[in-house]
């Protein structure tokens, strides 16, 4: 009621309902993890189409399966994508700067991000009018004699250009130090001192990005490399969790549903390369800390059904929340003339979850006739129905080329899908769709927390959560033709007795029936005898 009633007279107060909508949470944001060309290190960037990849992160790079993997990503109907650029600097006496240094008339700049991109910096240092330098002064409080000057950063190979005009290098709301780390994508300061403007114009016809004397450019001795092979180390090294860098990185992210990790190793390009059996393992349990799945590739020594079949117990993990798929795919490669490579299959099958996802729901097998791999040509190895029948009770899920639909994705298993576990996780879409309800849910009863354990509190809980679950039934997520038979939630005396209520507990039980995909379809067919008529 209202806290006073003081005057005779009506009074209006508006009575909670105790509806709180659950929403279901995204289920295909993949995260890929690897080298690139550029973009900021240790970082969880949100990307929404390839083309952000190409401006973050350099596009394709032939030290690098990375590009590649986000590429097939989007061909097959991926959406939002989360980068982590990863990063290992040369080491030893010989060893090239990790960034690219610019002395900008005493300024002294480094590129923003790791990388040989940074050598194709120039930067310019201009003087402000002196009919507004007076003006300016007074406003950012800086003394007559403290520099004021205006900086360009251009980057030659893009032709992406930064301006950043009345700025200096004493404390002030234009420090230029300050301003470039929040502002700039191409450079911060190294060496804040006062630097001394150009005065050269350039020739008639030119730029000012054209010659050394109206701008600066790198110097030979102070360009950057693009690194060293990365190692396991650079994803799961000392510290690497405790500092939320490497694999941990995305900890900085609020929310990914399946993991890709490329391989990392260019000595040799881009094929024939594998991610160590150690870091698959941590970043299967990575993901069912996160209630993500891992998209595991084949290994590269794989080129047949044997060495697959043989081979399916090295790969690093038997996690329920991971899935391995068979064989590798092949495509033409554009930095090398399209030559024809091996490519690994995890950005193409992510993509393809995706898609599946948005057309039918996180409950359909991203598997069939419709689960077309777009993009690839070919398959490494070409399988006959007998060897995916030796392959698929391993839960190694094949991709096969078929007449008409072309390449697909035939198989729908999780690494526990091995026919000798008996495994409750078998499937994909089971795993997922209760990956998806249980991150929806755990979302959506966080005000829950501190309420009054008692009957009003569990009615709620009850009320919110079976609504959640009904409108699934209604899409068609579970089995059974009635709620009754889809799913239940439980929240009363009998889960959550005195003794929770005392320690502060409260229990809810959520059951469902999933579905599960027709793997085998059996005709029978059967020749009718000849009737006699009477």
């Amino acid at each position: 009621m209202p806290a006073t009633l003081s005057y005779p007279g009506v009074y209006i107060e508006e009575i909670p309902s105790g509806v709180r909508t659950i929403t279901g949470v995204a289920t295909s944001i993949t995260a890929f993890i690897g080298r690139a060309l550029r973009g900021s290190t240790n970082d969880a960037i949100m990307i929404n189409n390839y083309g952000d990849f190409e401006r973050n992160f350099g596009g394709l790079w032939v030290g690098s399966a990375l590009g590649f993997a986000v590429r097939d990503f989007y061909l097959n109907g991926g959406s939002q994508a989360i980068i982590v650029r990863l990063y290992r600097e040369e080491t030893g006496a010989s060893a090239k700067l990790a960034k690219a240094v610019i002395d900008a008339n005493g300024l002294i700049l480094e590129a923003a991000y790791p990388g040989s991109w940074g050598n194709y910096l120039r930067a310019r240092v201009e003087d402000v009018d002196a009919s507004v330098a007076p003006t300016i002064r007074t406003m950012l409080g800086i003394a007559a004699g403290d520099a004021l000057f205006s900086l360009r950063v251009r980057d030659m190979k893009t032709g992406v250009e930064e301006q950043f005009r009345n700025v200096t290098f004493v404390e002030s709301a234009r420090k230029v130090d300050r301003l470039l780390a929040n502002e700039s994508r191409l450079a911060r300061v190294k060496t804040l001192v006062a630097p001394t403007a150009h005065t050269l114009n350039p020739p008639a016809g030119k730029t000012v990005w054209d010659d050394d004397t109206t701008s600066d450019g790198v110097a030979d001795t102070s360009k950057a490399s693009d690194g060293l092979d990365l190692t396991q180390d650079e994803f799961t090294g000392t510290g690497k969790e405790a500092n939320k860098q490497g694999l941990y990185t995305l900890e900085k992210a609020d929310l990914f549903n399946l993991l890709c990790i490329p391989p990392y190793k260019a000595t040799s390009g881009i094929a024939n390369q594998d991610v160590d059996s150690d870091l698959v393992s941590k970043g299967a349990a990575y993901c069912e800390n996160r209630r993500a799945m891992l998209i595991v590739d084949p290994l590269s020594g794989w080129n047949n059904k044997d060495a697959a079949k043989n081979g399916v117990g090295s790969v690093g993990t038997k996690s329920k929340n991971a899935a391995l798929f068979f064989p590798r795919l092949r495509q033409p490669n554009p930095l090398r003339e399209n030559q024809v490579e091996d490519f690994v299959p995890c950005g193409a099958i992510a993509g393809i979850f995706a898609r599946t996802d948005t057309q039918r729901g996180v409950w359909k097998a991203p598997a069939g006739l419709d689960a077309t791999v777009v993009g690839v040509p070919q398959l490494s190895v070409p399988l006959t129905d007998a060897e995916n029948g030796e392959l698929n009770p391993l839960g190694i899920n094949c991709l096969r080329a078929m007449p008409a639909a072309g390449r697909i994705v035939w198989g729908s298993r999780t690494l526990q899908g091995d026919d000798r576990l008996a495994s409750e996780w078998k499937y994909i879409p089971v795993r997922r769709t209760a990956l998806f309800i249980e991150e929806s849910l755990y979302r959506g009863t966080q005000w829950v927390v501190f309420e009054p354990n008692d009957e009003p509190l569990w009615a709620q809980i009850r009320l919110n959560l079976g609504a959640f679950m009904h409108n699934l039934f209604r899409q068609g997520a579970f089995q059974g033709k009635t709620p009754r038979e889809a799913y239940f939630v439980k929240c009363d005396g009998e889960t959550t007795n005195q003794t929770d209520i005392n320690s502060g507990i409260v229990n809810i039980v959520v059951g469902f029936a999933p579905l599960k995909p027709a793997e085998f379809v059996v005709i029978k067919l059967q020749q009718m005898a000849g009737q006699i008529e009477v």
